[in-house]
């Protein structure tokens, strides 16, 4: 038969599964030790320095439970507390006189997250000062930390059990529900996904770069040009209209196809139209001058008609 320790922890799991909290996730760590539970809590709401933040720890229940209070420590660093050691509450194993039976493990995390997150240490057993910095540098790490006795990461739990909140209807605060969607896992996803950022728009203005204006004061030039450092005009010659720039190139590729076909017409074209200029242009001066033969040998032919005319008269 179980111990009334035994029946009270199996009733508060159940509690939990069937009405689930969106700010924390608590269970016991194995089916074997039910006095042994993790469990992995939301920070409490801006403007406090934990906000975003998901922290872990773990819960020790006496063998007397619930006459006797539970005891609580921390495993993900926060700046609030020392990491895994047992923290004084008045709802924990240092302060049995203030410990009331009724209280459960729901009554004990939302008080931590609602209370004991929003208070300085003050000399608190586990308790630890630290700056505003630290705690959200803290609170932004803590979303991908794991746990290496129960194998659980923060946010991993959270989503899960966010995602069971909104299938049975149980509203998330926006602020939480924006830590599942948005937040990365570690540190190192969020610097690479600002990296991968950076080098798109990096490249953005060379992909969408036009042909500069002919007569601006930055030339496009083979070279690289630094940005900030005026291009001289005596080296800047005026891009010919027909040559994309080495900015506009990625734009011009789609028509390199047609351009390439068109050049050697391009090339041809002018000889040809030479050619039949040059042949128009010398029939005509043959013709005058055949023309001007054909007079002079008329007129030869008619004054040596004319002379012997007039010889024939004199006699």
């Amino acid at each position: 038969m179980s111990s009334p320790s035994t029946r009270r922890l199996l009733k508060e799991s159940s509690d939990l599964h069937k009405n689930p909290s969106p700010y924390f996730t608590a269970a016991p760590i194995s089916d074997t030790n039910l006095h042994d539970w993790h469990f992995t809590l939301a920070g409490p709401p801006s403007p406090s320095p934990y906000a975003q933040g998901l922290y872990h720890g773990r819960i020790t229940f006496p063998a007397t439970y619930p006459l006797r209070p539970p005891s609580f420590r921390f495993l993900t660093p926060s700046g609030r507390f020392e990491v895994n050691r047992e923290i004084c509450l008045s709802i924990s194993g240092h302060h049995e006189e203030t410990w009331q039976p009724a209280w459960g493990v729901r009554t004990a995390l939302l008080g931590i997250r609602s209370e004991i997150f929003t208070s300085e240490s003050q000399g608190q057993v586990g308790g630890m000062e630290g700056s505003d910095e630290l705690r959200r540098e803290y609170a932004r790490l803590s979303l991908g930390w794991s746990c290496r006795e129960c194998g659980v990461g923060n946010l991993e739990a959270m989503r899960e059990l966010w995602g069971v909140c909104l299938e049975r209807g149980i509203e998330v605060e926006d602020e939480i529900a924006a830590v599942g969607r948005s937040a990365g896992v570690d540190a190192g996803v969020e610097g690479q996904r600002e990296t991968v950022e950076a080098e798109a728009e990096a490249a953005a203005p060379a992909s969408e770069g036009d042909a500069v204006p002919v007569g601006s004061e930055h030339q496009a030039r083979g070279d690289d040009v630094v940005e900030g450092t005026p291009a001289l005009e005596s080296v800047s010659a005026p891009a010919p209209a027909s040559v994309p720039t080495p900015q506009a190139q990625p734009q011009a590729q789609p028509e390199a196809p047609l351009s390439t076909v068109q050049a050697p017409a391009a090339a041809v074209m002018p000889t040809r139209t030479s050619s039949s200029h040059l042949a128009s242009t010398e029939s005509p001066s043959e013709g005058v001058w055949l023309d001007r033969a054909i007079i002079v040998v008329i007129v030869a032919l008619v004054l040596l008609i004319l002379r012997r005319v007039a010889n024939v008269d004199d006699l």
